[in-house]
């Protein structure tokens, strides 16, 4: 257990805001703080990074693009609709839904879910983690921002919020789009509460109440102290074990976590702590070999991911209109599958948001087409460009509008993919 001097040479490196995470046992989550004031914050933002590339061509199916498709992907297009079991459920008469994202069909016809094809970073890059840096950062073709979109969001925001659930990373690290931030990087509530051994919490928070005065602080550490023990009691309050969703709703038990995490936001947002950004990943996307399109492990992720969005927007329900959820990816994959049944690194890709703010039932795509002339170097052109929307999210939904400081150098331009509060 760490002593009082080390708490203090730890506190004292990040100031008077931030706490140690060498404090901390390794099982406790990494806990920052702000002191702030409270105004309207706008909807909570679910950013979902689709970690590897996903192959967008495979999930938002161009069947009215024709031989162009269907003669590039002998063994891992996806049918046309109604062409049997497998084939894509049509969404407009020219894309389709892959099968496994049946779940979503209905928060897509209703209304509450949007679609956003040939989109993605502008930089050329076919590095995951130089695509996944840019993009995170909201400056792609620059590695020197050394901060995030969403921190730059929370830095510009016009209120301030003094709650250390203000912004969550679900998982082991803080994405890289929070940078600028200070979140709170929780891979589980189950975890916190030591699965069960509360016996073993209690007696580090006693250990800890040691070390400093918490009932009547008489410094600005010892002020910060108790700030730990409110953040300890309420996630001591989150029992993820005991949590029941609601409205039939059934979250996947994945092996990433990827259910757990959005079960676990649901549950934040309704206890109403001051969650303003929650962060969560899917990955496994990078699907060289044999990728599984029809019956294998990309069918079996994608249902992960649909089953997933499905549970949350059930959960949520009555206040599915003040969240916004979007996914993204670093990037898609080539139009042309390769010789090991599987896809390389591409270009273009697709976006989904779900909300009560979404103008959804429609994919929105200025549409390049796969025909040979149309393509960039072999893959989907982009003519969305991945900010644009998240620009729309930005001011409409998070009623921030400084997107000079958030996307520095670039002007969006409008969609109407999502409508203002």
């Amino acid at each position: 257990m760490p002593t009082r001097r080390d708490f203090l040479r730890g506190a004292g490196a990040l100031g008077a805001v931030g706490v140690s995470k060498s404090f901390f046992p390794a099982w406790m989550p990494r806990l920052a703080f702000r002191q702030a004031s409270q105004a309207s914050r706008g909807d909570v933002l679910v950013a979902i990074f689709l970690r590897g590339g996903i192959d967008g061509l495979s999930v938002v199916v161009p069947y009215g693009d024709g031989a162009h498709y269907y003669d590039a992907r002998p063994t891992q297009a996806v049918a046309e609709p109604g062409s049997g079991s497998n084939a894509a459920l049509d969404l407009d008469g020219y894309f389709g839904f892959h099968p496994a994202f049946a779940p979503l069909i209905d928060i897509y016809q209703g209304g509450a879910l949007g679609v956003v094809h040939a989109t993605g970073s502008i930089d050329p890059s076919r590095s995951h983690f130089d695509a996944m840096q840019f993009m995170e950062y909201g400056t792609p073709g620059s590695k020197t921002t050394g901060t995030g979109w969403i921190g730059r969001h929370l830095q510009t925001a016009s209120w301030q919020n003094d709650s250390p659930f203000r912004a969550v990373g679900m998982g082991a690290m803080s994405p890289a789009s929070l940078r600028g931030a200070t979140p709170l990087s929780l891979r589980s509530i189950a975890d916190f509460h030591l699965r069960g051994r509360e016996g073993e919490l209690l007696r580090a928070q006693q250990s800890l109440m040691q070390l400093y005065s918490v009932s009547a602080p008489q410094d600005a550490l010892q002020s910060q102290a108790g700030l730990v023990f409110e953040t300890i009691d309420l996630l001591q309050a989150l029992n993820a074990v005991t949590y029941q969703p609601t409205n039939g709703a059934v979250y996947p038990e994945d092996e990433e976590g990827f259910g757990m995490g959005l079960r676990q936001i649901a549950q934040l947002i309704k206890a109403n702590v001051g969650l303003e950004v929650a962060c969560l990943d899917l990955g496994g996307w990078d699907t060289h070999e044999n990728q599984g399109t029809h019956d294998g492990y990309f069918q079996s992720q994608l249902s992960v991911l649909a089953q997933g969005l499905s549970a949350f927007y059930a959960d949520m329900q009555d206040l599915m209109p003040g969240v916004t959820v979007v996914t993204m990816s670093e990037f898609g994959r080539r139009v042309a599958e390769n010789g090991s049944a599987g896809t390389d690194h591409g270009h273009g890709n697709f976006m989904l948001v779900m909300g009560g703010g979404a103008q959804g039932g429609r994919v929105y795509a200025d549409w390049p087409t796969l025909a040979p002339e149309a393509l960039n170097d072999g893959d989907l052109a982009i003519t969305t460009d991945y900010r644009d929307v998240l620009a729309e999210i930005l001011t409409h939904r998070l009623n921030n509008p400084a997107l000079d400081q958030i996307f520095p150098n670039f002007t969006p331009t409008a969609r109407g993919i999502v409508t203002a509060r």
